[in-house]
């Protein structure tokens, strides 16, 4: 009976052994899993140069939040107090930036959204001992301070509503689209920013797709004038020439796209006025040459008029005749 009494002894200290030892890697597992409090913390990572990059916790809706519109001076706004509809009341925010409501009087809203304007309102009521509960509503009817300008060469030229998120272009198709004489590019001046950026407006998809950008409140989109050349007689379709071309434009370039001289012109007889600091020069234009190719083309700059006439005159038109045919010319556009 010894005998067996000592082995079943023995096997008993092996299986508390046994026990001890698999608990061991339990309860290491245990102390190394995160605890709920740091999976919530935000996660830090340090870049070989030192520098600490931190990911933010939430949703990118949250880090990506729009700013909020604020209510100024010439907004609209309907002030509902329910229950009470003799305080309720539709009004425009004066120049002091405040709304005068009954019992209450002047109350100020400039720089408030419409959410701290309902409790703004909402202190005010109590404060005088006009209701001990109100429930106010703000809504904002038109934000004319902090709408969108739009100048320039655009069709429609204006302030539109901020309300909602806004791009570039949404802006651009409000204000009718873009004018003839219209440059290539749009200025976006931010409020409060002294350094405007300039966004070039191609005709690429992808291009546009990228330069599309996202506008504030209170923004101001400046569309500039595009440059013109002139291009008038004896040519297939003479007028002005918007310079929107990324290639440079010069005297082939636009005689090409106002359809070439005409049978009846005096090629040789092709002259171009430039303005100077001194006035309108006039510059010869060896356009038979240059339509054999026997000499380097001319780049033109804005407001430049290429003349050609037509070898049926026999005096070619002066300086004054046509600085007035440009007023009445039609505008195209420079092939890119």
């Amino acid at each position: 009976m010894q005998p067996i009494s000592s082995l079943l002894s023995h096997l008993l200290n092996l299986a508390v052994l046994g026990g001890i030892a698999g608990l061991l890697p339990a309860t290491l597992a245990q102390n190394s899993a995160p605890t709920p409090n740091s999976m919530h913390q935000d996660d830090a990572t340090t870049e070989p140069s030192g520098i600490v990059t931190r990911s933010l916790s939430g949703s990118p809706e949250q880090n990506n939040a729009p700013s909020t519109l604020v209510i100024g001076p010439g907004d609209e706004v309907e002030v509902t107090v329910y229950g009470a509809p003799d305080l309720s009341q539709h009004s425009r925010v004066n120049s002091s930036g405040n709304i005068s409501m009954p019992l209450i009087g002047h109350v100020r809203l400039t720089g408030l959204s419409s959410s701290e304007a309902e409790g703004a309102i909402a202190t005010q009521l109590r404060r005088n001992n006009i209701l001990n509960d109100p429930q106010v509503s703000v809504y904002v009817k038109e934000y004319a301070s902090s709408g969108i300008s739009v100048v320039g060469e655009a069709a429609k030229p204006g302030v539109y509503s901020a309300v909602g998120p806004h791009r570039l272009f949404d802006i651009l198709q409000s204000a009718g689209g873009l004018t003839e004489k219209a440059a290539s590019r749009a200025t976006i001046s931010h409020r409060g920013e002294e350094t405007p950026i300039t966004v070039e407006l191609s005709v690429d998809p992808i291009q546009m797709a990228s330069r599309n950008v996202e506008l504030l409140p209170g923004d101001t989109v400046v569309v500039a004038k595009a440059g013109i050349v002139y291009v008038l007689g004896e040519v297939g379709k003479p007028g002005g020439y918007v310079l929107n071309s990324t290639g440079g434009v010069t005297v082939l370039r636009v005689i090409a796209a106002a359809g070439g001289p005409t049978h009846v012109a005096s090629v040789g007889g092709t002259k171009m006025l430039r303005r100077t600091p001194n006035g309108l020069q006039e510059l010869r234009v060896p356009l038979k040459e240059l339509l054999h190719a026997k000499v380097a083309d001319i780049p033109v700059q804005a407001d430049d008029i290429i003349y050609v006439p037509s070898s049926r005159l026999k005096t070619a038109m002066n300086a004054g005749a046509l600085l007035t045919t440009m007023g009445t010319a039609a505008i195209y556009k420079v092939p890119f």
